[in-house]
Order: C-alpha cells, then structure tokens, then sequence
C-alpha cells in the first residue's frame, strides 16, 4: 500500500468517522437537553462507560490488536482455507466468553456499579438506578465485542468504509431513543440504556452483508486444532493493558469523579466527548489504516517499508492533531456552549466542562500518538512491551490523580491523564527506537518549528470568543455563526501560515524524510 493509497484509505475511515462523531455530537446535544448533568445522567453515563470501556479493552483494544497480525500472517504463509478455518474457530470461542460475561455483568450488576462508582453508596437511589441501567447496557457488551471482530476481518482485507460507518447506528439509536423512548419511561434515562441494547444488536446485523460478500462470514466452531486460536488468545492477555490504557485511565476518572460534587461525572463526560471526535476522526482511523499494513510488511520481514509507514502515521497526528489540540483548548467554552447549553444544562456546568475540555486538551496528541504507535508492536506480535509501558503509565495517572484531585477537583483529573498519555507515547517511542524497529535519526526542526508559528498565529483569534454566560441570549442560529466563523478562521489561518513558511498542500501528509 503506497502512501497515496495509506491517505486514501485513512480518508476514508476518517470520513465515515468524521459523520459518526458529528452524529454524536447531536446524540449528545439531545441528552444534554434531555438530562443536563443532573443525578440520573451520572447514572446513565457511568452505566454506559463501563461495557463500553470494556468493549474499547477487549474488542478494539486487546483482541483487534491480537486478530489482525495473526489473520494477515495466516492469509500471508498459509492461504484462504486456513483463514476461514480460524475465523470460525476464533468466533466460537470468543462467543462463549461473550456470552459469559454479558450474563455475569446482568447478576452482578448492583456490585459492577458499586466498583466502578464508589462514591454513588452514599445515595442508595443513585446506585440502584445505575445497577437497573447496567442490566440492560451489559448486552451491549456481546454485540459490540463481536462488531469489532467482524471489523477486524473487513479491515484486513481492505475494506474499511463498513466498520468505519457502524458506530452511526448507536448514535440513532440513542437519539430515537432520548426523542421517542425515554419520555414514556420513568426514570427516563432508562430509555436510553434500552437504546444502547438495540444499537449492539443493530451494529452486529448490518456486518453480515459485508462478511458474507468478502467470503468471510464465520461460521463459530468450538474445535481448537488451528494454531493461530492458541496465538490469538496468548497475545491478548497482554493487549488487554497496553493500547487500551488511555481507556482505563479516564475509567478511573470516573471513578474519583463519582467522589466529587454531583455533576463531575458528567462535565468530565462531556469534555471527553469533544476530545474524542478529533481522536477518532484522526488517530483511530490511521491507526485502522496502519496495523493491516504493518502486519503485512512485518510478515514480509521488509522493515524499510513498516518505517515509512511509522514516519507518515506519527505526521499524520501531528500535522492535523496539534491544531485540534490547540482549537479545543481555546475554543473550549464556545464550543461547548453551542453543543450543549440548552433545556437542563447550565452556564456553570459548561464552564466547569471547558476547564476539563482544556485539561484533555494538553495531551490529546500523546493520546493521538499512542494509538498510532502501538500498533507497530502488535504488528511484530509483541503485546509484553505495551503492557509494561501501560502499567507504568497507568501508576502515573493514578499519583497524579491523587497529587492533582484535592486542588483541582475534576480538573485535576483530566490533566493527570493528560499527563499519564505524554508518558506513555514518549516511552512506546522510545521502546521502537531500542528494537530498531524506527528510528528518528534527527529531528525534523524546520517542519517542527513550521508547525509552532502555525499554531501560534492560529490560537490569536481567540480573544473573539464569547463567553458561555454572554451566549445565553444568543440563538442557536448567532452561537453556530460565531463558533464556525472561529473555528473556520483559526483553521484558515494555520493552513495559511503553513504555507508561508513553506509546507506546500500538496506534501501535507508527507513526512519530511519521505520529500
């Protein structure tokens, strides 16, 4: 795959996400109007946190990481009989621990929320709300899990627009719900943990097409006679910590979140909720992009071509990454404000949610940056190296945590993950340059320091930003006007700049040892 095909691919991907995440914007405009940040949309938001931040660990996190190298090893050395025989084998016994867990967390839903939300014991209400929430998200779990296997095949044969697209089906489901659901039941927010079920089965339907067109459809078998299911399991055990430790680190935030004044839980959800669309639309679809590749070329032992891979995925994120970083940590509060501040959601809770939009801010690109380093170490099937970096940044995020909490509160927070995420990209870096698996013979400066004038003359126009308090006799029509023209112009002027430094748009997305 050339590079021309690398940015294809990840345009792709990043389109379909790019829709799914604005989509999700929307879902969550209707449930802050709907909820606002009050006590039922705690219970909602870490009811709904939980199988999804076990869905992020084992589907995407641990078994895609640990799937596809093994899948496109198989399909390199051994052919297309036995890559069926593993996807059959593999969903056979994935199912089963699926369906194992999904009935554990419906039983042991009172306990599951009563770990994940300490601080929810002191109002019996609040905890048995998110237990009640929690059987019916739990479910969730299953379908998610196996949407992210039937992804995982669909992304290792090149098609990446279906995967990419299906997370819109939760965004729908959650809408109709909060619109149609939710006001016929009491608590309403139940309604939205009923939406939640549904879109699990929605996403895992919509896959069958697909699989069965690429010839792939598997077919679960409880046999155990292919190497790659024993290869498969073995390297997931480690994953489990190491490309998913951003996700267990924000779990603990709302965790200490849920010790905090009422609404904590909720701001952090909402600031993580913008942080999570540039995230998306950016690292996660060259990560998606980049690990199929680099198993290839792995498999192929052809080294110089999986640097040049490296060189234009860690680009990539710096050269789209660091504006978004830039743009939401100034633009925070308007932005915020124009999504969210409607029906239930106050002026306060929106200046309390930029606080920790800005805090998120600060170490998007180290997030942005593990998930495309990463995947070179599950493309050698080394998951031991991640998971040690993993703990060490996750023992990091939990001092910070308890350094930054007291002083500033759920702020605090968010910065220690921030933290924790610079600490975490800079020793996987670290780690490919010792294996010489990539290595950053000098630092690119001019293109460096082209990018920091860049930002810096993109970031002046903030000073034109309103307030959340002055948008409050503002119309929905006057605060998209000001915050696109904002946006857009801060955006315009970095591009501008880039090119007066000399980064010409054509080579944007080509690393400068690739020029």
């Amino acid at each position: 795959m050339t590079t021309e095909k690398m940015v294809r691919s990840g345009v792709t991907v990043g389109g379909w996400t790019l829709g799914s995440r604005v989509l999700g914007l929307v879902r969550d405009i209707v449930l802050a109007n709907a909820v606002g940040a009050s006590s039922g949309a705690d219970a909602f938001f870490v009811a709904f946190k939980i199988p999804n931040f076990l869905r992020r660990l084992f589907g995407e996190g641990a078994f895609a990481q640990a799937f596809v190298p093994v899948f496109s090893e198989t399909r390199e050395k051994e052919g297309e009989a036995s890559v069926q025989r593993l996807i059959n084998q593999v969903a056979g016994r994935f199912g089963l621990i699926l369906i194992a867990i999904s009935v554990l967390g419906v039983l042991l839903a009172p306990w599951i929320a009563m770990l994940f939300a300490p601080g929810f014991s002191d109002d019996p209400g609040k905890l048995a709300l998110t237990a009640d929430l929690l059987r019916w998200t739990f479910p969730y779990l299953g379908f998610i899990c196996f949407v992210a296997f039937a992804g995982g095949i669909l992304n290792s044969v090149g098609r990446f627009a279906v995967p990419a697209a299906t997370p819109i089906f939760l965004n729908l489901s959650l809408i109709g719900s909060a619109l149609f659901l939710a006001p016929l039941l009491s608590p309403s927010v139940m309604g939205l943990a009923i939406g939640v079920a549904i879109a699990g089965l929605v996403q895992l339907l919509i896959q069958i097409p697909p699989l069965m067109a690429a010839g792939l459809l598997p077919k679960p078998s409880l046999r155990h006679d292919h190497p790659g299911v024993s290869k498969i399991l073995k390297l997931m055990v480690p994953a489990l910590f190491g490309v998913s430790v951003s996700q267990i680190n924000l779990l603990l935030d709302t965790v200490l979140a849920s010790l905090l004044v009422s609404g904590s839980v909720s701001w952090l959800y909402y600031s993580d909720r913008l942080m999570e669309l540039p995230l998306g639309v950016i690292a996660i679809a060259v990560s998606t992009v980049i690990l199929p590749k680099l198993s290839r070329e792995f498999a192929q032992e052809d080294r110089q071509a999986s640097r040049q891979t490296q060189s234009w995925a860690i680009w990539v994120v710096m050269v789209l990454g660091l504006p978004c970083a830039a743009a939401l940590a100034v633009f925070g509060e308007l932005i915020l404000a124009t999504l969210f501040q409607y029906g239930a959601m106050a002026v306060s809770d929106i200046e309390a949610s930029a606080m920790s939009l800005m805090a998120y801010a600060a170490g998007l690109p180290a997030f942005m940056m593990i998930k495309v380093l990463a995947p070179h170490y599950f493309a050698h099937q080394d998951t031991k190296t991640p998971v040690k970096i993993g703990l060490i940044a996750m023992t990091a995020n939990m001092v910070f945590n308890l350094i930054l909490v007291w002083s500033l509160d759920h702020v605090g927070l968010a910065l220690a993950t921030s933290l924790s995420a610079w600490l975490n990209a800079a020793l996987l870096l670290r780690g490919l340059h010792q294996r010489g698996w990539y290595r950053v013979d000098h630092l690119p400066w001019k293109p460096m320091a082209q990018l920091l004038i860049a930002l810096v003359v993109m970031v002046q126009v903030a000073w034109l930003a309103p307030s959340a308090a002055a948008l409050v006799s503002h119309s929905v029509i006057e605060r998209v006007v000001w915050t696109a023209i904002l946006l857009g112009g801060s955006g315009l002027l970095y591009l501008i700049t880039l090119r007066l430094t000399g980064i010409r748009y054509t080579s944007l997305l080509v690393p400068p040892s690739a020029r």
